[in-house]
């Protein structure tokens, strides 16, 4: 089983690029976690922003550099090594020289698990950076796009918009001010296809105001529903729409 640090998951939560166990376990860390709460704030805000910011062209090689960074920052070590543990076991005299030799056959097992470990710790960060930076990039495309056009509307007591790019065939929507769902609830977004709705995404329970990527293209639908639906979404709507939004053209 690949663990991963939650304090490291604070960008990729914000973007909504965990999958929705990794999700739950996250939002139990951040319950207990100020330093984390702060951080994922800082995040949405900076994402909020992105619709008001003009895009600019990346330096080709900054993607290599993250991602080598990402493979390469050093893991933090146990208080104790195997390693101290033998040598401790030898400055005592409690064991003969077999169960040393024993020991330290041990702690190169050991030892030598613990580097895979956090070689797949960081093989699980990189592919989270990439994923992480595929979503904010692909958010950001949206927001500061050329074609962009925005509709907003009330929705329960807060506001709603829907930002939209044809040439990107993409769409993210804004909230701002939503009341929190029933305990156990979800807002889940979806795409009007002609009266038929399709899966867009789930919003974050937690947060009044966010900023989510919606998922899947657009596709010519004509509009963008929210409905309140039980923790984890539905395969289709459970309630009538709060708002079935059209979409800007």
């Amino acid at each position: 089983m690949t663990m991963t640090d939650p304090h490291t998951l604070t960008g990729a939560y914000a973007l909504h690029a965990l999958p929705d166990d990794e999700r739950a376990d996250f939002e139990r860390h951040l319950s207990g976690c100020p330093s984390c709460t702060r951080e994922v704030e800082e995040f949405e805000a900076a994402a909020a922003r992105l619709a008001l910011a003009a895009s600019g062209p990346v330096r080709p090689a900054m993607r290599e550099e993250v991602l080598h960074r990402v493979g390469s920052v050093r893991q933090l070590t146990p208080s104790t090594t195997p390693a101290e543990r033998v040598r401790r076991s030898k400055a005592l005299g409690a064991a003969p020289a077999r169960w040393a030799l024993a020991a330290c056959v041990a702690a190169a097992s050991v030892f030598g698990g613990t580097a895979v470990w956090q070689w797949e710790r960081a093989q699980d960060a990189q592919q989270r950076a990439v994923q992480a930076e595929r979503q904010a990039s692909e958010l950001a495309g949206v927001l500061a796009a050329p074609d962009a056009k925005s509709r907003t509307v009330k929705v329960a007591g807060g506001t709603g918009t829907v930002v939209v790019s044809a040439r990107r065939d993409r769409a993210v929507y804004v909230s701002s001010r939503m009341p929190e769902p029933p305990k156990g609830k979800v807002y889940q977004l979806w795409f009007d296809d002609g009266g038929t709705m399709r899966n867009a995404g789930l919003m974050d329970p937690a947060r009044a105001s966010q900023t989510v990527l919606m998922r899947g293209a657009v596709d010519g639908a004509s509009g963008v529903g929210l409905t309140v639906e039980p923790a984890g979404g539905s395969a289709r709507p459970t309630t009538t729409p709060l708002t079935v939004l059209s979409l800007p053209t």
